[in-house]
Formats: C-alpha cells, structure tokens, sequence
C-alpha cells in the first residue's frame, strides 16, 4: 500500500505552500483536498484553499485559528513546519495525484467485487455502476494547464496553415450531406456537439440518415443508436435515399427487375461501408460511451460520426429528476465529442407549445425538457416543413366541414416534392439563419434544392428589423443596435 501515497511527500507540498504561498495558484489546478491520503492533511490543505479565496495570509497563525484541533493534531502541522523547504514542487504534487487516481483504482476494484458478486442485483446494473465510477476517476484524474500566448498563437498558426493545405473549401468537417448546409456550418467539426430538433413527422430521422449515409459513403465509420427504431427499419429508409426506390415499394417488396439489381448493388456496396447500428432501445450516458470507445480503439473503423435517435429517449444515472438527467446526458455528450474528437449528433424533441403559435416556425426555446442542452450544444438545428401543418389544417377544416352536413373543398395540394426548411437556431462558431431544402415523401429523403443559389456563395437569410432578428434568434436585442 505504500506505492499509493508518501506521508513525506504531502507534506513537504504543503511546507511549500507554507514558504510559498503563491505556489498553491498553480497546485490548485491539479490537487484537490481528497488526493491526500492522511485525513489530517486533507483539512489543512482545505483551510489554505480557503485562506486563498478569502485572500487571507496562509501562514502557521490563521491555519491554526481556522483548524479544529480534535481532528488535527498540533504535532502534524509542527511536522509540516519542520519539512525541508523543496524546489520542484509540481512533481512533488504529481507522485501525490498518481497515488489518489491508484487508491481510487484500488476502492473501484473492490466495487467491481461487490456488486459482481455479493450484491444480488443483475448484471447490466453492475456494469453500468462499474462504468460510472471509472468515467468518475477518469475525469477527475483529467488536469488542464494555462497556456501561455506564445503556445496559442503557435497552436492557431499551426491550424490556419492546414486549411489553407486543405485550399479554399466550405467543409472543414465531416459533411452533413448537404451542400448549402455545409457551406453554411463548414460540416460537423470535430467536439461539436449537434442537436437536430423538430415536432413529430417533421423528418429529423431522415435528416440524420441522409448525413450518416453521406459519411459512410464517404468511408468514414458512423455509429448510429436507435432508442426509438429497429436497424431494419433504418437500414430500408437508408436504402430508399441510396436507391431512389419508393419507401413502400421497398417495405412490400413490390421491385421490377431495375430495382432490383439496383437494390442488389446497393447492398453491395453497403457492405463494404462501416456503419454500426445499436436498436436496443434503452441505454443510459456511461453505456453509450463504453460502446462509442470501443469501436473507436479500432482504428479501422475509423469513427467519424455518432448519431442519437434520440436524446430524450436516453436514460438517466441515479435517482434524479428528469430536467437533472437530461442535463447530465447533454454535459456527458459533449464530453464525449471533445474526449473522442468526433461530432455528436442528437435529435431532441421539441414541446408542444409551438403548435399554439401563427408561425410554427421552432426556437430555442422550445427544447424539450432541459436549457442545458440549449448550453452545450455547439450547434442547435430545427427541421421544418410548413405543408404538414398546411395539410393538417385543411384535414381540420374538411373534418369540421363534414360534422355540420357541410361540404368543403380543400386547396392543399400534396406534392410528391415539399420544400423544407432546416432553421439554424445557434452556432457557436457561425452564423444563424435558414437553409432550404427539398423533401423526396417517398424517398424520405431529403437533397439539396437544384437552384443555383444554392451552390458557390452561401446561403444568407435577411433580416428586416430587429424584431425579425428576435423572433428567429429567440434572443434580445439591445436598443443601442
């Protein structure tokens, strides 16, 4: 046990905040109280922390006022007195944090023991506390350092020179399939955290299998968890985008002889591709993460891109409310994004407030559930198709009509080919506003409208006044604009 923490060590760190007291500014970043092993130095480190943020002076006389002498012993604190003075102090602090993170490993092996074997609950449970505790000790064993200016402009150079490398192009990230979105987002960039929301029946799923087939078509390797679909049900509407075979023709098996050699190299094709469904319909953050590391260590699969269909399908960890779960998965999923260095999309559902308004038109606002999806995401999207409603009124008003004895002749006409609307909400390092799209009902799919506009220049959507900006933006403007 003597491997995992030295008493001398702890405290010749603290005799050097002692004679130092500036040193605990850079200590503060890597030890917390808990790294120490004796209980007795875990208080005096937690009276110089708060010493520090009183801006008090952190010396023999006011640690001594602020301890409670029954849990320490004046001759600990002599002790920490008489210490050498020592030079190198962030080595000293980094044998003390091993020796935390392997204690730590240490209790989670006797965990594993517990609840694998003497505690009666089932498996899956076990694995998911197991998971929890690891990704608990793995974050908190994470250490940031400042960085100086001469190391960012170094590291931004460094950034700007590969893309000038990659020459003048809009996709910077992996693509989302669509051009006029691409131009506009410059794709899904590596971290980013992406939320595709929309009401029911709007399409987000097509609009997420449309980005994923893009992706393995382009041999990158995507991970698709379906909380709400199974994988054959994806795999025929994938197929229907890739085949231009009708949705339904593809469900009844109702192909001619084109479509079916069609069909035939699309499967081909597909099975040379790295796309990876889980269907199983119930997974909690600390599952979702084991299984997205676990394909990503193989290189081969080259991960690119992780989709959730959808996030609040997701279960929580512990006994918390929903608003509290839905934070923590959101937080856990850009977590991910930065740790794995890949774009995670996720669908959210929207509150059913926006059906009450003129314009049903999405905004940040009407996330389901949690701001704090609003907060993390790096990119929120809402897909929208003003005939759905169009059709649904005019379905209300043939309804109404035909309860009076009325008859009613309906406007609406449904067209093979609906424009669609995907309503960038926030983008953290872009621009906001509206990107169009055309959307193929049979194909459940989803392409880049064929206008000219549509590709070179992007797409730019003007506002006229600042009510306009407020009303898209969901965000006050000062008067002073």
């Amino acid at each position: 046990m003597d491997s995992v923490y030295s008493i001398n060590i702890e405290r010749a760190v603290l005799s050097s905040i002692l004679f130092n007291p500036d040193e605990l500014e850079e200590i503060l970043g890597v030890l917390k109280a808990k790294d120490f092993y004796l209980p007795a130095h875990q208080k005096i480190y937690e009276v110089m922390i708060k010493l520090h943020e009183e801006d008090m002076p952190i010396d023999e006389e006011f640690i001594r006022k602020r301890l409670d002498q029954k849990e320490v012993d004046d001759s600990i604190l002599i002790e920490i007195l008489s210490a050498n003075p020592i030079t190198n102090t962030i080595a000293y602090v980094k044998e003390i944090k091993d020796g935390s993170i392997k204690r730590e490993l240490s209790t989670l092996a006797t965990t594993i023991k517990k609840v694998a074997i003497e505690e009666e609950i089932p498996a899956n449970d076990a694995l998911d506390t197991i998971q929890g505790e690891l990704y608990k000790i793995s974050t908190d064993s994470a250490t940031s350092e400042l960085k100086d200016m001469h190391v960012i402009t170094g590291d931004t150079l460094s950034y700007i020179k590969r893309m000038k490398e990659l020459g003048n192009t809009h996709l910077i990230g992996e693509t989302t399939g669509f051009d006029a979105l691409d131009r506009r987002t410059t794709g899904l960039n590596e971290g980013d955290l992406v939320i595709i929301a929309a009401r029911p029946a709007m399409g987000k799923t097509a609009v997420v299998l449309n980005m994923a087939l893009a992706n393995v078509e382009a041999n990158k390797g995507v991970i698709f968890f379906s909380l709400e679909m199974p994988a054959e049900q994806l795999m025929l509407r994938m197929l229907a985008a890739k085949t231009s075979i009708p949705l339904q023709n593809l469900r009844k098996g109702d192909l001619d002889d084109r479509q079916w050699s069609n069909l035939s190299a699309a499967f081909d094709d597909l099975n040379t591709k790295k796309l990876f469904v889980d269907d199983g319909g119930s997974i909690n953050i600390n599952q979702l993460r084991a299984r997205v590391r676990k394909l990503a260590q193989n290189e081969d699969n080259n991960i690119s891109l992780v989709v959730i269909d959808y996030l609040q399908l997701m279960q929580g960890t512990g006994n918390k409310d929903r608003h509290q779960e839905v934070s923590d998965i959101s937080r856990g999923l850009k977590m991910l994004a930065r740790e794995m260095k890949i774009p995670i999309v996720a669908l959210s559902q929207l509150n059913r407030g926006l059906e009450n308004r003129p314009d049903k038109r999405p905004m940040l606002s009407d996330l389901r559930e949690s701001g704090a999806i609003e907060q993390d995401a790096d990119i929120i999207m809402f897909v929208y198709r003003d005939d759905v409603y169009k059709q649904r009124d005019e379905a209300r008003k043939e309804k109404e009509a035909k309860d009076k004895g009325e008859e009613y002749k309906s406007n609406f006409v449904d067209k093979p080919v609906e424009e669609a609307e995907i309503i960038i909400g926030k983008q953290r390092n872009g621009p906001i506003g509206t990107v169009k799209l055309d959307f193929h009902k049979a194909l459940t799919k989803f392409v880049d409208k064929p206008d000219d506009n549509y590709h070179g220049a992007p797409v730019e959507v003007v506002f006229e006044n600042v009510a306009d900006v407020e009303k898209e933006t969901n965000v006050d403007v000062p008067d002073i604009l």
